[in-house]
């Protein structure tokens, strides 16, 4: 007797995030408010892609909403992405950098925002899918 192995369908969540580069070589990162999930944590800035959307304009948006900053598609170059399998979702989340921008970052929706040194970023508790990203930014930079 041959048994049947089912798999649990999980949707696959799309996240545009973006190392912000500054002018010494450190990235932003952003905690996470109180009251979603993983709160508290760090993780590279950016949301969820909305149906139609494309990562970059939703990167776009989501820097003006969350930071208050303008960035230009040609000023996000595609660096690498994660993939992982959180209980309730699948995660693809493609990671731009960014070294031009207009505005200077703001709190607008997370807790605290950090210039960090690449070397530094490991200190920070960050979501899961955030921390395979990290050995990448540093040999980058």
């Amino acid at each position: 007797m041959i048994s049947e192995h089912r798999k649990v369908r999980k949707e696959l969540v799309l996240v545009a995030a973006c190392a912000l580069i500054d002018a010494d070589g450190r990235v932003l990162i952003a905690q996470r408010p109180v009251g979603k999930e993983m709160a508290r944590l760090w993780e590279f800035p950016g949301g969820k892609v909305e149906p139609a959307e494309r990562p970059e304009d939703a990167l776009i948006r989501e820097l003006r909403e969350e930071l208050s900053i303008e960035v230009k598609e040609d000023c996000l170059a595609p660096f690498t992405f994660a993939s992982h399998a959180y209980p309730e979702f699948y995660l693809l989340m493609p990671l731009y950098v960014c070294r031009k921008w207009k505005g200077r970052p703001c709190l607008n929706e997370h807790l605290a925002l950090k210039w960090v040194r690449p070397a530094d970023l490991g200190t920070f508790p960050m979501p899961p899918a955030d921390l395979p990203l990290i050995p990448m930014l540093r040999d980058l930079l």
